[in-house]
């Protein structure tokens, strides 16, 4: 069945059921704002595509989605924060992998994934890319690594902050290459490229849509992708399993969650909305030109994937030896 199918039959799927649940929040249910929040700074990837469904998803509702930044500790504070919110559906998530990581990562990061939050809808997923500086010597993985090994701990790669996935994905990679280099954190993707950018640091493993302008325009270079496959947006770029690491892939997902005891009927219908605006051609069009993939499902089918997810980040915590302080 055809992506675009199944995200159209989801949806369809949700609002049947909705629909069926008897219940004052079906018929009164949203009447006023909604807010969405994104643990990361604005114009940064994560934000880019939480504003195009933010859009799309006020229109399936008829009540506006608005997105509010709450930047720091890789997400954490966002995710923190939704904790003290109400269950009554007016505030929500756009959560990234860093839910199911950061427990692995911080002594208290202030959440449980499976606990407080109730899952509404998986939206998309990014892959990275290994990019460096438009100066540094190196033009294939390869020749990354000889630099990295020639002068152990000379040069530094950035991320948005420890425990993110960039920070996880890169420091997976050393370690499986044998190679050191410092980690240096931002409050986001954003702040981090700029300094990037400039040479402060050398590297990242960053979101493709990211790095997708600055690569075109020569002022970043893009050496391998962190998915399975080539991506469409840079098709001359080989990826991390073909050059350095067989098997290697990382991909920085996304979804929606809301706090825990929200009603299913709100969820149902959040749910719904998240499916017809990922099925609708104009969200598509924006997050294929980013280079994002796009997901879509039911509520349960988000539930078993955060398990899944957590179980499998905490294994690559484990084996890269990170710890924030």
């Amino acid at each position: 069945m055809k992506k675009k199918s199944f995200i159209a039959l989801a949806a369809c799927a949700a609002v049947a059921l909705w629909a069926g649940t008897p219940g004052l929040a079906q018929a009164s249910w949203p009447d006023k704002p909604i807010r969405l929040l994104v643990g990361f700074s604005p114009g940064g990837p994560t934000d880019n595509v939480a504003r195009i469904l933010a859009e799309s998803m006020s229109v399936q509702l008829g009540q506006p989605v608005v997105v509010e930044n709450k930047a720091g500790a890789a997400g954490n504070i966002a995710a923190a924060a939704l904790t003290q919110a109400a269950n009554d559906g007016y505030t929500l998530l756009y959560n990234t992998s860093s839910i199911v990581i950061a427990p692995w990562v911080y002594k208290t990061p202030g959440f449980d994934p499976v606990k407080d939050f109730a899952p509404v809808g998986l939206t998309a997923a990014v892959p990275l890319v290994l990019a460096t500086t438009a100066g540094l010597p190196a033009k294939t993985p390869g020749e990354l690594v000889a630099l990295l090994k020639a002068e152990p701990g000379k040069y530094n790669y950035a991320s948005s902050g420890t425990g993110a996935i960039e920070h996880l994905t890169a420091a997976q990679l050393l370690k499986l290459v044998g190679a050191q280099a410092t980690h240096v954190p931002y409050k986001g993707t954003a702040p981090a490229q700029v300094d990037l950018i400039a040479g402060a640091t050398q590297f990242t493993t960053t979101t493709l849509n990211t790095v997708i302008a600055p690569v075109q325009k020569g002022t970043l270079h893009a050496l391998a992708v962190t998915s399975r496959e080539r991506s469409p947006v840079l098709p001359d770029v080989p990826t991390i399993s073909e050059t350095l690491a067989p098997g290697f892939e990382s991909l920085a997902w996304q979804g929606i969650v809301a706090p825990a005891g929200t009603p299913a009927p709100v969820l149902q219908q959040l749910n719904a909305a998240i499916n017809a605006a990922l099925a609708s051609d104009a969200v598509q069009q924006k997050l294929r030109a980013q280079g994002t993939l796009i997901l879509g499902g039911t509520v349960d089918d988000y539930a078993k994937y955060i398990r899944d997810e957590s179980a499998r980040w905490g294994k690559v915590v484990e084996q890269a030896g990170v710890q924030a302080r």
